[in-house]
C-alpha cells in the first residue's frame, strides 16, 4: 500500500498542488512568527551589545540604581584590568536658538573602551565641549563650531553656558537612546546636569591580552567586598555577552508580545488551511472510490486503505512544510537585508531558532494528517455505489446532525452572551473569549445555512442563460464541499471586515471625543514668555510671533490671542485666567454654545463652581462662571473686563513665579503675567485637512512661531496621532489576515479544479449536446462567484457585528463608542472576494474547456 500511495502522489501530483500551497502558507506563517521574535531579540541584542563592543566585562547594579562610583577606583587597581569606564548619563533639555529638544548626555570613554564613532570634527576634550549625533544635528541644523545650551530642567541646577559643538558622531543603535539627541560630553558636564551627583549606570572593564576573563571577573567580584555592604548589594560582574542578554530580558520583561500576536494570526491561517485540506482530501477520496473498492476486493484491509490515504497526506504535508519554512526564512532574510541598508536597521540580525523549523514541520505535518483523518475513515466505510453520489446536506434528524446542531447552538448562545457581556462592561477579555466561542458555533452551524444561502443567491444567476442555470445547480450539488469551501473564506472575510469596522468606529469615536474635549483645532502656547517660565528652557530666545504671523500659515483660517492677566485666589484653586477678544474667540471655537461676554468667566468643564474670586490689582473681584463642555480649556474673560481688573496683584504674581520654580527677580514685581508666561494662540484650521496635511501644517506652525513641537497641541494634532496609530495597526492586521483569505481562495480554486476532474464525463456530455466552450467557462466562473460571493457576504455581516461589539469592549472605558461603517471599504472587500473567486475559476475553466468531448466521454 505504501507503493500505491507513492504512485498516487507521482501520477496525480497536480491534485495535491492546492493542498501543498495551503500547508506551505500556514507553515510559513508559523515559522515566520517564531523567526520574527528571535530576529527581534537578536537585533535588540546587537543594538544593545554595541555599547559593550570593546568591553570584556560589565559591572551592573540593581535595575534603576546603578553602581557605586567608588567601584571605579576599586577596579582600576586590579592588575589584569587595562581600562575602566564608568558610564554616566543624564537627561536634559538641549537648546539651539529657539528650538528645544530632549537630550541624553553621556560621558566620554577612554580610548580602549570608546565605541563612539566621530564622523565629522573631533571628540570633545574641554569642559565646555560636546559632540552631537549626526542625525540630530541634521534635524537641528547644528554643525561643528556652533554653540548650544543645556538645562536639566530643575530649579536646583544652573543652566550650562555656551557649549561648543566640536564634532558629530554616528547615532548609537542603543534603543534606550531613541528619539533623543545623543550628546557626548565630559563627565563634569554630565554631573552638572544631575545637580553635581555622580551616577554610574554601569562599569565596563577591558582585560589585559592573554588574561582569563573568568578569573578577572572573580577578582572583580572579590574586590567588591571592599565596598560597604549596602553599596555592593545587587552588584554583579558579567561578561559583555551575558550583560547584553540580561539587558534584552529586562527590556522585554520576559514577554514576547509580538510573537504571541503573530502566532494568533498564524492559528487563524492554520485553521483555514485545515478546512481547505480536509475538503480537498474528501473530494480526492470520493474520486478514487472505485480504485479503493478494487483494492479491497483483491485483499487490501481497511486499515491499509486508511493508512495509504494518511501516507499521502503525510508526504504532502512534509514536503509543503519544508517549503513553508524555507519561504518564511527567505522572506525574512530579504527584509533583514533591506533593513540593514537603512540607518535605523543597520544592526538588524536574522536569527532562525530551531523552534521555528521544528514547529513549522510539526504543525504542517500534523495539520495535514488531522485534516485527512475524516476522509481516510470515509475511504473505508462508504460503499462504492454510495460514494459515487455527492454527499447530501447535513441532516438535523440524523445523529451526527443533531450533535452538530446542539453543539453549534450552545457555542453560539454561550459565546454570544460572553461577547455581549464584554461589550456592556467594556471588558476585552470576556469579549475575545465570547467572540471565539460564538464564531466556532457559526462554523459548526454552517452546513445548515450555507448551502441554502448559495441556492437562494444562485437564483440571481439563472437569467444569465444555460450557464447561469447550470452554475446555480452545480454550486449546491455537493453541499458538504460547498460548505467547506465557503467556511474557509467566511473566516478570513469576517476577521478582515471586523478589523475595518472596528478601526473606523474607533476613529469616529476618538474624533468625537476630541471634539467634545478640545474647544479649538490647534493651540500654540508660551509665545514671548521669559526664559524658564511656562516650560520655556533657560537660554531660549522668546518668540515674537503674533496672530498675523500665524494667520499667514497656509491652512490656518482664524486665530485669537489669549493673554494671561489675573490669578484667582488660593481658596478658589489658584486658576490662571486669560483675556481674549470675544469676536475673535467666537471665530475659532468649534462649539457655538460657548459665548464670552463682559463681567463673567468662561471656564473649562472642571471648574463647576458658580463664582470665581480673582486676585486683581484693583482688589479682589468675584465674577460669575459659565462652564463649557470642553475639558481642555482655560478660564477666559473679555479684554474689557481685564482692563477693569487692572491685572493681577504684585504679591500674587511673585508667589506664582516662585511656585513654578522660578525666581521673583526674573520679572519686575509690577510686571504683567504675560511678560513672564507669554501668550497663547487658539487657531481654527481649514476644513477637510487630512493626516499628512495636518502634520505638514504643524511643522509650518512650529517654524513660523519659533516654538518647540510640544507647544503646538489641540484636537487636530491629537486626531492625527490617533489616526496614524489606527491606520498602522489596520494595515498590519489586514496584511496578516490576507494570508488566511488567500488560503481560502486557494480552497475555492481547488474545489473547482477537483470538481472539473470529477465531472469530466458530465461536462463532456454537455459539450456534446451543444454547450460551447464559452458557456462552459462561464458556468464555472459563475459557480466560483456564487461560492466566494456568498461566503464574503456572510463574512461581512458577521464581521460588522463582531467589529461593533469588539470596539465597544475595547474602547468603552476610553470614549463613547459611535458606530461608523466604512461602506466603501466593506464594498471593496466584497468586490475583491468576488473578483478573486472569478480569478480562481480561470485555470479550472480553461482545463475543462480544453478537454475534447470524445475524450471526456471515453474516460472511466
Amino acid at each position: 500500500m505504501l507503493k500505491v500511495a507513492l504512485a498516487q502522489l507521482r501520477v496525480h501530483a497536480r491534485r495535491f498542488i492546492a493542498v501543498g500551497l495551503a500547508v506551505m502558507l500556514g507553515v510559513a506563517f508559523v515559522s515566520a512568527a517564531l523567526t520574527v521574535g528571535a530576529t527581534t531579540k537578536a537585533t535588540l541584542g546587537a543594538s544593545i551589545g554595541a555599547s559593550y563592543a570593546k568591553a570584556d566585562l560589565v559591572v551592573s547594579g540593581p535595575e534603576g540604581l546603578g553602581v557605586p562610583p567608588a567601584a571605579v577606583g576599586t577596579f582600576e587597581a586590579l592588575p589584569e584590568v587595562t581600562a575602566v569606564y564608568g558610564l554616566e548619563r543624564a537627561y536634559a533639555q538641549l537648546t539651539t536658538g529657539s528650538r528645544t529638544s530632549s537630550a541624553a548626555l553621556t560621558n566620554t570613554a577612554p580610548g580602549e573602551l570608546d565605541t563612539a564613532e566621530v564622523t565629522q570634527g573631533s571628540a570633545p576634550s574641554g569642559p565646555n565641549e560636546v559632540a552631537i549625533d549626526s542625525a540630530s544635528a541634521a534635524r537641528l541644523e547644528v554643525a561643528p563650531g556652533d554653540t548650544v545650551a543645556i538645562d536639566a530642567g530643575g530649579p536646583s541646577t544652573d543652566p550650562a553656558g555656551a557649549l561648543t559643538v566640536t564634532g558629530l558622531t554616528a547615532p548609537s543603535p542603543d534603543p534606550t537612546l531613541a528619539d533623543t539627541v545623543q550628546v557626548l560630553a565630559p563627565a563634569s558636564l554630565v554631573r552638572a546636569a544631575t545637580g553635581g551627583d555622580t551616577i554610574v549606570r554601569h562599569i565596563q572593564l577591558a582585560v589585559a591580552p592573554g588574561a582569563d576573563p573568568a578569573a578577572v571577573a572573580s577578582a572583580a567580584s572579590a574586590a567588591l567586598n571592599d565596598l560597604p555592604a549596602d553599596q555592593r548589594e545587587g552588584v554583579i560582574v558579567r561578561t559583555a555577552a551575558e550583560q547584553t542578554t540580561a539587558d534584552v530580558a529586562s527590556l522585554s520583561n520576559g514577554d514576547d508580545i509580538l510573537t504571541a500576536v503573530l502566532l494568533a494570526f498564524a492559528a487563524v491561517s492554520v485553521l483555514v488551511a485545515g478546512l481547505v485540506i480536509s475538503n480537498t482530501f474528501s473530494v480526492l477520496v470520493a474520486q478514487r472510490t472505485r480504485e479503493l473498492a478494487l483494492l479491497r476486493t483483491i485483499g487490501a484491509e481497511r486499515r491499509q486503505i486508511r493508512r495509504s490515504v494518511l501516507v499521502e497526506a503525510g508526504v504532502v504535508g512534509l514536503v509543503a512544510s519544508v517549503l513553508g519554512v524555507l519561504l518564511a526564512v527567505g522572506v525574512l532574510a530579504v527584509l533583514v537585508g533591506l533593513a540593514r541598508r537603512t540607518d535605523v536597521g543597520s544592526v538588524a540580525v536574522l536569527a532562525v531558532p530551531p523552534s521555528a523549523v521544528v514547529a513549522g514541520l510539526v504543525v504542517g505535518v500534523l495539520m495535514t494528517l488531522l485534516a485527512a483523518v475524516v476522509p481516510a475513515r470515509a475511504a473505508t466505510h462508504v460503499a462504492p455505489l454510495a460514494a459515487l453520489r455527492p454527499s447530501g446536506p447535513t441532516d438535523a434528524k440524523s445523529r451526527s446532525g443533531r450533535v452538530r446542531l446542539a453543539a453549534g447552538v450552545m457555542a453560539l448562545v454561550a459565546g454570544g452572551g460572553l461577547l455581549l457581556l464584554g461589550a456592556w462592561s467594556a471588558g476585552l477579555v470576556p469579549a475575545v473569549a465570547g467572540g471565539g466561542v460564538s464564531f466556532l458555533g457559526v462554523v459548526l452551524l454552517a452546513p445548515f445555512f450555507v448551502p441554502s444561502s448559495v441556492a437562494a443567491v444562485g437564483r440571481v444567476a439563472r437569467p444569465l442563460g444555460v450557464a447561469g442555470q447550470l452554475a446555480s445547480l452545480n454550486a449546491v450539488r455537493n453541499p458538504a464541499r460547498t460548505t467547506a469551501s465557503s467556511s474557509a473564506l467566511i473566516v478570513g472575510v469576517t476577521l478582515v471586515t471586523m478589523m475595518i469596522v472596528g478601526a473606523q468606529t474607533a476613529r469616529t469615536s476618538f474624533d468625537a471625543e476630541l471634539a467634545e474635549n478640545y474647544a479649538v483645532d490647534v493651540q500654540v502656547s508660551g509665545l514671548g514668555g521669559a526664559p524658564g517660565a511656562a516650560g520655556r528652557p533657560p537660554g531660549a530666545t522668546p518668540s515674537t510671533a503674533d496672530a498675523e504671523t500665524l494667520l499667514g500659515v497656509e491652512g490656518v483660517k482664524s486665530a485669537v490671542e489669549l493673554t494671561p492677566v489675573v490669578l484667582s485666589t488660593d481658596e478658589e484653586g489658584g486658576w490662571l485666567v486669560y483675556a481674549a477678544d470675544p469676536e475673535e474667540l467666537a471665530a475659532v471655537l468649534r462649539s457655538q454654545d460657548a459665548v464670552l461676554t463682559d463681567g463673567m468667566v468662561l471656564a473649562p468643564q472642571a471648574l463647576q463652581q458658580p463664582e470665581l474670586t480673582l486676585n486683581a490689582a484693583n482688589g479682589p473681584t468675584t465674577l460669575p462662571v459659565t462652564a463649557t463642555d470642553s475639558a481642555f480649556f482655560v478660564p477666559l474673560i473679555t479684554e474689557a473686563t481685564a482692563e477693569q481688573l487692572g491685572g493681577t496683584s504684585p504679591e500674587a504674581l511673585a508667589a506664582y513665579i516662585e511656585g513654578t520654580g522660578g525666581s521673583s527677580g526674573q520679572a519686575p514685581a509690577n510686571a504683567a503675567l504675560a511678560d513672564y508666561l507669554g501668550t497663547t494662540f487658539w487657531l481654527q484650521l481649514d476644513d477637510g485637512l487630512d493626516g499628512p496635511a495636518l502634520s505638514e501644517l504643524k511643522s509650518r506652525l512650529v517654524a513660523a512661531a519659533g516654538v518647540s513641537e510640544y507647544q503646538v497641541t489641540g484636537s487636530a494634532i491629537e486626531r492625527v496621532a490617533y489616526n496614524e496609530i489606527i491606520d498602522l495597526l489596520l494595515l498590519i492586521v489586514t496584511a496578516l489576515l490576507a494570508v488566511a483569505v488567500l488560503i481560502a481562495l486557494i480552497g475555492v480554486a481547488n474545489t473547482l479544479s477537483l470538481s472539473v476532474l470529477e465531472r469530466r464525463r458530465e461536462n463532456s456530455l454537455l459539450r456534446a449536446l451543444g454547450l460551447t466552450k464559452r458557456q462552459l467557462r462561464g458556468m464555472l466562473a459563475v459557480e466560483a462567484v456564487l461560492i466566494a460571493g456568498v461566503a464574503a457576504l456572510l463574512g461581512t455581516v458577521l464581521g460588522i457585528g463582531y467589529g461593533v461589539l469588539g470596539a465597544q469592549s475595547a474602547l468603552g472605558d476610553l470614549a463613547a463608542v459611535r458606530l461608523s461603517l466604512p461602506v466603501g471599504q466593506i464594498a471593496a472587500v466584497l468586490a475583491v472576494a468576488v473578483a478573486a473567486g472569478l480569478l480562481a475559476s480561470v485555470l479550472p475553466a480553461r482545463r475543462a474547456a480544453r478537454l475534447s468531448p470524445v475524450a471526456g466521454l471515453a474516460a472511466d
